[in-house]
């Protein structure tokens, strides 16, 4: 069975002395559960995994019951010295991190051995828990949406499927009937994600509002939008403010997040008009009503699709690490990402035909920063398939 890369990480974390709760997050249907079942079931350690994700209705009682079945196992056992505890979907459940805190705190003071292992949906309400009540207790293993290399060797797609059809695995099997597969992504994905893990996060007033901007932010992927303009186009938006903050929650659930206009200047930055960009392309190709075939045939929406995976790759593989993405735009010239670390730039153009053009947005930005790397993908350059093999961090090494 295929593993992804935080695998080994995950076996190495809760083999090591106890020190930290292991918080695993990410998107919905990214497969941080089998990822972590995976993970223990490799480990010499007995454990308990326990999902809050059922229908009951589960409450901090529940992540007690939990914890001292953990605790009596551990007592009873004659061999083992230590017990793992893995609890899923818990940011479901109200005021969980302070039970959390309280619970591990007592372990810590009785040395009981327990190694925890938390897994959210929601990151942004795992890390609201986290930071509130588990400051120094807690390491976040990120698990972005899957990767090109990924879905082929798991299984078989080639760069044009991945393109259009992204990195959903549940999604895989379905991908030769136009139909299910699109179903799939948007009810038992995109509308579970709007509808359950939205809405637990902060208080939407208008969650018509919210799918309405959802939907605009796909079919705009890899374009600039101020939000005066979207504005116009959604019905009772409100303010420019309300829907930066919707926009905020739906980047906050691993779907939709905005680029930010490189300026050399981070007050400016914030201001500046986002370049949306989807996190995964089968948020942008489900609600079209184009299939892989007929979407090659259109050379500016195909075009859009590449420099989306591009975006999308550079985006989720950035998680986690000291690396900014953002766009350039000035005068009529445009680039369409930039990686930053550490004060070093490198600037990426993505050109989805053989056509030779010229790259006067590359040399703009590059007569006005001091560049590190300028990279072109695909056309004349790297081709898309072998970069979308390469970890961004790795481009400023190399």
């Amino acid at each position: 069975m295929f593993k992804r890369k935080q695998y080994k990480e995950i076996i190495k974390r809760v083999s090591e002395p106890r020190r930290f709760i292991q918080v695993i997050a990410g998107p919905r249907q990214t497969g941080k559960t089998t990822l972590v079942q995976q993970a223990l079931e490799s480990v010499s350690i007995p454990f308990r995994y326990a999902s809050a994700d059922e229908p009951a209705l589960k409450d901090n009682f529940w992540i007690e019951q939990q914890w001292e079945i953990a605790r009596m196992r551990l007592k009873s056992g004659k061999i083992h010295t230590k017990y793992l505890l893995a609890l899923d979907e818990i940011q479901k459940i109200p005021g969980w991190s302070e039970t959390v805190k309280r619970l591990w705190d007592e372990d810590t003071l009785s040395e009981t051995d327990i190694h925890v292992i938390i897994l959210g949906s929601a990151p942004l309400l795992l890390q609201q828990g986290l930071t509130e009540s588990l400051a120094g207790r807690f390491e976040i293993i990120p698990v972005s949406h899957w990767s090109f290399d990924e879905m082929r060797a798991s299984f078989d797609l080639d760069i044009e499927q991945y393109i259009y059809f992204g990195g959903y695995p549940g999604s895989a099997a379905l991908i030769h009937d136009q139909r299910r597969w699109s179903d799939y992504i948007l009810n038992s994905l995109v509308e579970t994600t709007l509808s359950r893990d939205i809405l637990l996060m902060k208080r939407v007033d208008k969650p018509a509002l919210l799918r309405q901007l959802f939907f605009l932010a796909c079919s705009y992927s890899g374009q600039v939008l101020s939000y005066q303009k979207m504005v116009g186009q959604l019905q009772d938006a409100g303010n420019t403010t309300t829907l930066a903050h919707y926009l905020y929650l739906i980047n906050a659930a691993g779907l939709i997040r905005g680029i930010e206009k490189y300026a050399g200047q981070k007050v400016r930055q914030r201001a500046s008009s986002p370049k949306l960009q989807v996190l995964n392309t089968a948020l942008m190709t489900a609600g079209s009503a184009l299939s892989l075939e007929k979407a090659r045939e259109y050379p500016e929406y195909w075009g859009r699709l590449v420099e989306t995976t591009i975006g999308a790759h550079l985006a989720n593989n950035i998680v986690g690490k000291n690396i900014g993405l953002f766009y350039w735009r000035e005068r009529g010239k445009e680039l369409d990402f930039i990686l930053e670390c550490n004060n070093e730039l490198i600037a990426i153009e993505v050109k989805s035909t053989k056509k030779k053009s010229a790259l006067p947005g590359m040399k703009a930005f590059s007569e006005k920063f001091k560049v590190k790397k300028n990279l072109l993908i695909g056309a004349q350059g790297i081709p898309l398939e072998e970069f979308l093999t390469i970890s961004p961090d790795l481009l400023f090494t190399a």
